[in-house]
């Protein structure tokens, strides 16, 4: 997707994010048909969430995606469905990792997330301290600090 925002009722976004999470215990266990399936399942659990796959990567023992979101949606949210789901399913289609995973967890507990842009501190500073500068002269104009 281009470097456009999204526009949804009454907003206007972009919110991107880099998320990742791994396998419980870090097993090597996303290879072959498995990791073709969980691929194919972010997708599609990514696509009814309206969440837009930037880019990612399926890797033996973790998943990376950077994605764009709404700003209805939390990353806390949208990492619960996308774990729990591929979980569930990968268990069911996938019964030999039942064996290796006792307790119906695939994913470890947590995950990494970190925010990602096209604008940086600086450049919201600088939007800020035009709005402050005294050529505006604008009365209604108090600081938050």
């Amino acid at each position: 997707m281009e470097n456009k925002q999204r526009h949804n009722g009454h907003t206007v976004s972009r919110l991107t994010a880099h998320i990742v999470w791994v396998t419980k215990y870090r097993y090597k266990v996303l290879e072959g048909e498995l990791k073709i399936r969980c691929r194919t399942l972010i997708k599609q659990i990514c696509e009814a969430e309206d969440v837009v796959i930037l880019s990612g990567v399926v890797s033996s023992d973790h998943v990376h995606l950077h994605i764009e979101y709404l700003p209805s949606k939390t990353i806390s949210d949208i990492v619960k469905k996308l774990k729990g789901r591929t979980s569930r399913r990968i268990q069911e289609e996938f019964p030999h990792i039942s064996k290796r995973y006792w307790g119906r967890h695939f994913w470890a507990i947590g995950y990494g997330a970190w925010s990602t842009g096209n604008i940086t501190d600086e450049m919201v500073q600088q939007y800020l301290e035009h709005h402050r500068a005294p050529e505006n002269n604008d009365s209604d104009v108090i600081i938050l600090e």
